[in-house]
């Protein structure tokens, strides 16, 4: 069985920092694109980075300068610096893996991230 499990959210002031874990079992995703992905109350779910089986990264302007995406494939894992955080981050990050046409086949349950002063 295939598992996406996320950790590290919580809660931060802003102008802070958090990082954000997934850490995958059932299946190697070293080959595959993995992303975050984030969920704001009333919102649709949108992508906030991307990276492919070859460590190439993709930023929508939104996170971009303030969140970096990075892999380890020998520990299946996939990590979301957050910087500079701001209210407007306040979501649930969600992590995603293998790519399938414009969507991802695998999700974990999300992690809440909460910016708050």
């Amino acid at each position: 069985q295939v598992q996406l499990v996320e950790s590290g959210g919580g809660s931060a002031q802003p102008g802070g920092s958090l990082r954000l874990s997934c850490a995958a079992s059932g299946k190697s995703f070293s080959a595959n694109s993995m992303a975050w992905y984030s969920q704001a109350p009333g919102k649709q779910r949108e992508l906030v980075a991307s990276i492919s089986g070859a460590g190439n990264t993709n930023y929508p302007d939104s996170g971009k300068g303030r969140f970096t995406i990075s892999r380890d494939n020998a520990k299946n894992m996939v990590f979301l610096q957050m910087n500079s955080l701001e209210p407007e981050d306040t979501a649930i990050y969600y992590c995603a893996g293998m790519k399938v046409g414009r969507t991802y086949r695998y999700w974990g349950q999300g992690t809440q991230v909460t910016v708050s002063s």
